[in-house]
C-alpha cells in the first residue's frame, strides 16, 4: 500500500483560496472514428459545442479552478488545431465595446490572454501514453500535473477532486463515472438463450471518465509505445496506488453525433452544467 502523504497546505478547509497552479496535458491527437464525417475535415477537438470548440469548453473549464498552463499533445489535424489558436479572435467569443469610430475595442471578458498553451506534435498513430511520455520535457519536473482526454465535459468540482487525490497518497487518479448509455446486458444460459435483457443503469457499472490527477512518478510506470490505461495502471493497481474517483454529477464524453446533439441542445437552451466559469466564483 502507498504510503499516504502529509496533507498539504492548500487541501481541505485551510486550503488558500487560489490553491496551487498545476499544468494540464490534454490529449488531442486522435482521430476520432466515431465522428467520421467531422475527422475528415477538422479534428474531433475543434467540433463544435455551442459556437466553440469542445476542447475550448475543456480549456476553459480548467482555467476557472485556476490551471491555465496546457499542454496540448497534437497528432490528427494538428494544422488545424495550431491555426485556431494563431487566429483566436477574443471579440469574436467575448462581449466587447466598440469606441471612437471603430478605433477602440474594450473587451468586457477574455480567454486566452491568461493562458499559456505549448503545442506539442506526437504523431498520429500514438497512444495516450506514448504522448505523455513525449511531453514529459515540458513538465518541467513538477510533482503533480493534470491530464485528460480531449472529448469529455463535467461540472466536477476540480478542487475537491485534488484534496481528494492528495490524501490518498495515489500515484494517479481517474474519474468512475456512470456511462450515459443507453444499452442493455443480456443476460443468457449456456445454450445461448436469453433469460432476460438489464438496462445499464440497473447494475452500478463503471468506466474510466478521464479528468486524471497524475504525480510525476507515473513516469517511473509508463514504458515506452505503451499505453496511459493498459500498463503503466495495471502496475499501480496491486500498490494500491491507483484511485478511481466516483463521482455521479454531470459527465459527458462526446463520442458519437448523438453525444455531440446531446451536448449542443444543453449549450443553445443556456443549460450547460459544464460552464462552471458561468454558475461558480472564478478561481
Amino acid at each position: 500500500m502507498v504510503e499516504k502523504l502529509p496533507r498539504p497546505i492548500w487541501a481541505g478547509p485551510e486550503r488558500r483560496a487560489r490553491g496551487p497552479r498545476m499544468k494540464v496535458v490534454l490529449f488531442c491527437g486522435g482521430q476520432g472514428l466515431r465522428m467520421r464525417d467531422y475527422a475528415e475535415t477538422i479534428p474531433k477537438p475543434l467540433v463544435t459545442v455551442g459556437g466553440r470548440p469542445i476542447l475550448w469548453h475543456i480549456m476553459k473549464y480548467y482555467a476557472h479552478w485556476g490551471h491555465r498552463d496546457f499542454i496540448l499533445c497534437l497528432g490528427h489535424r494538428s494544422d488545424a488545431i495550431k491555426e485556431y489558436f494563431l487566429n483566436y479572435n477574443e471579440a469574436l467569443t467575448n462581449d466587447f465595446i466598440l469606441d471612437r469610430g471603430q478605433k477602440r475595442l474594450d473587451l468586457l471578458q477574455n480567454d486566452l490572454s491568461s493562458w499559456s498553451i505549448t503545442f506539442v506534435e506526437t504523431g498520429v498513430e500514438s497512444s495516450i501514453g506514448m504522448r505523455l511520455r513525449m511531453v514529459r520535457d515540458y513538465l518541467g519536473g513538477e510533482d503533480m500535473f493534470l491530464a485528460n482526454y480531449a472529448d469529455g465535459l463535467t461540472d466536477l468540482p476540480l478542487l475537491d477532486n485534488i484534496d481528494t487525490f492528495c490524501e490518498s497518497g495515489a500515484v494517479a487518479s481517474f474519474l468512475s463515472v456512470r456511462p450515459p448509455l443507453s444499452y442493455h446486458f443480456i443476460v443468457a444460459d449456456q445454450t445461448g438463450l436469453v433469460t432476460r435483457f438489464e438496462d445499464v443503469a440497473s447494475r452500478d457499472v463503471r468506466v474510466n471518465g478521464g479528468y486524471f490527477v497524475l504525480r510525476n512518478e507515473i513516469f517511473d510506470y509508463l514504458e515506452a509505445n505503451e499505453d496511459l490505461v493498459a500498463e503503466p495502471f495495471q502496475r499501480l493497481i496491486p500498490k494500491g496506488a491507483l484511485l478511481a474517483q466516483r463521482y455521479d454529477g454531470f459527465w459527458v464524453s462526446m463520442d458519437t453525433f448523438k453525444d455531440r446533439q446531446r451536448l449542443e441542445d444543453l449549450a443553445v437552451k443556456g443549460n450547460a452544467p459544464w460552464a462552471v466559469w458561468n454558475q461558480t466564483p472564478r478561481i
